[in-house]
């Protein structure tokens, strides 16, 4: 919409709009540091560095660093970010507000070119306004383009014409049409065609504000595309000393951290400390490295309703938080399927197609596991009796004997079973596709796929994407933020000695 309509909008009064705007920021920074300032009163959380007062500046500063931060990080891990016109939620105060002060303008903007003479006013502002738009889309090699959109919207020119009656509106908008195609991307062909069957005047320059603001977000994504490969060079040195501003204004911005790596620590001691009073001899050292992927693979167990994330993985535990639920569901869908053919035996070991259409039924079924409505002891027994309804019409159709009654019953048992994470099935699964994540990780620099442990053909290329897609996420974590997990793993494993 027109820059016009939305100083009506504001009431011309910009400077309030950058108070909401401090006002949010402010609140947002103030989320984030009590979400990073750890609570005497919750005993999972290590003890909180001194209290520091900080100017109110300093707060804006730093939430701006985050910000960018986060920006630079979402476009360099997620290849599929793009930029998204705003869209006020529906039936709010605001998209209200805002259409009834548009609807006001365009109404004033049509009552002005009804005068006799017309008066061309807020015309003149929006031919602006789309000149310095169609301007904002040329690149530096776009010399003749630039010429030809001065020369046709020159605004003195234009201003001379509406004081003499010559101004011909429509010759310019269908200029500002053909310029617009011109400049365009092939998805908004269409937007410009539905533009040029549009005769009146107020409602052109109304859709063709509309186009503008799409073609302003195509452009904004054609240069985040742009920038991806540059931005690949500067990230890690970008994010490293972003945080490292953070940090120095909030000294416990790693208090999360330090007590994720050392519950990893202890974690790894323990089970260390079993197996060599088993063995009767001492435990190795622990190497950081190996501490370090551990702590990483702990992240696909996490409990994400009462344990803080770790503060130099908050901009992924989205999707770290997606990649564990992959994980549970691949722990289950292999699950069923190693007891289906566990108990079924050999007489289906060898159907062709028999084993994707057992897992496209289990996976039906699993497939809302993570939504709260989700039963899974429901869910279980519905894929016992449709894996017994599929096998027994695919041993008769092969030449065996059908399912007798017993075995099914102890198949839908078995299946139901699953439920239960303690469950020696599920277990063993889970600790199969776990070993299989972390011997990937440990073999990501070396470009060697790990071998697929047994029991996991059916979900191996899910498997082995999510692997790619979990050591990428990991590695970047690690370049970025080397320098600091060294230090605390250092301090850990030494018990605090200097370097």
């Amino acid at each position: 919409m027109p820059k016009e309509a939305d100083r009506l909008e504001g009431g011309g009064d910009k400077e309030s709009k950058e108070e909401r705007t401090q006002d949010a920021s402010e609140e947002t920074v103030r989320k984030r540091v009590r979400a990073n300032t750890p609570s005497p009163h919750r005993g999972n959380t290590p003890q909180a560095s001194p209290p520091r007062f900080v100017s109110v500046e300093e707060l804006m500063e730093t939430a701006k660093g985050v910000t960018n931060m986060a920006l630079a990080h979402e476009i360099m891990v997620n290849h599929a970010f793009q930029v998204k016109p705003t869209e006020l939620p529906e039936g709010s105060l605001e998209r209200r507000v805002k259409e009834i002060m548009h609807k006001a303008f365009w109404d004033c903007l049509e009552a002005q070119l009804m005068e006799n003479p017309p008066t061309y006013g807020h015309a003149i502002k929006l031919l602006a306004e789309i000149k310095e738009t169609l301007l904002s889309f040329l690149l530096p090699g776009h010399g003749r383009l630039r010429s030809r959109i001065e020369e046709v919207l020159d605004l003195p020119l234009i201003q001379q014409q509406a004081e003499n009656g010559a101004l011909d509106i429509s010759r310019l908008s269908q200029f500002i049409v053909g310029m617009m195609g011109s400049l365009c991307a092939p998805c908004r062909d269409e937007d410009i065609n539905k533009l040029k069957e549009i005769t009146d005047i107020v409602p052109l320059l109304k859709a063709i504000f509309s186009v503008l603001d799409l073609m302003k977000v195509d452009m904004a994504n054609f240069a985040v595309s742009s920038i991806r490969p540059h931005l690949m060079q500067q990230s890690v040195e970008y994010e490293r000393s972003k945080f490292q501003e953070f940090l120095e204004k909030q000294p416990n911005a790693l208090d999360y951290t330090e007590k994720w790596l050392e519950d990893t620590v202890r974690s790894l001691r323990e089970a260390a400390a079993d197996g060599s009073s088993a063995a009767s001899s001492d435990p190795p050292p622990l190497l950081p490295l190996n501490v370090h992927n551990h702590a990483y693979l702990r992240l696909l167990r996490w409990d994400h309703t009462s344990d803080p994330f770790p503060e130099t993985l908050l901009m992924d535990q989205v999707r770290f938080q997606e990649m564990q639920q992959e994980a549970e569901q691949f722990v289950l869908l292999s699950s069923v399927l190693l007891v289906v053919y566990t108990t079924t035996g050999e007489a289906i070991s060898g159907l062709p197609g028999l084993m994707e259409t057992l897992k496209n039924i289990v996976n039906v079924m699993l497939a809302d596991m993570h939504t709260p409505s989700f039963s899974a002891q429901e869910a279980l027994a519905t894929i016992g009796e449709k894996l017994c309804v599929e096998l027994s019409q695919c041993l008769s159709q092969h030449g065996y004997s059908p399912f007798s009654a017993d075995r099914k019953s102890t198949l839908r048992g078995q299946i139901s079973a699953t439920v239960q994470p303690d469950n020696t099935v599920r277990k063993l699964m889970d600790s199969r596709v776990h070993s299989y994540l972390l011997a990937s990780l440990e073999s990501s620099q070396h470009k060697t796929p790990p071998p697929l442990p047994g029991g996991l053909v059916p979900v191996s290329r899910e498997l082995k994407e999510l692997a790619v897609r979990f050591s990428r996420l990991v590695n970047y974590n690690k370049l970025v933020f080397s320098p600091f997990y060294q230090k605390i793993l250092h301090k850990i494993l030494t018990g605090g000695e200097s370097p």
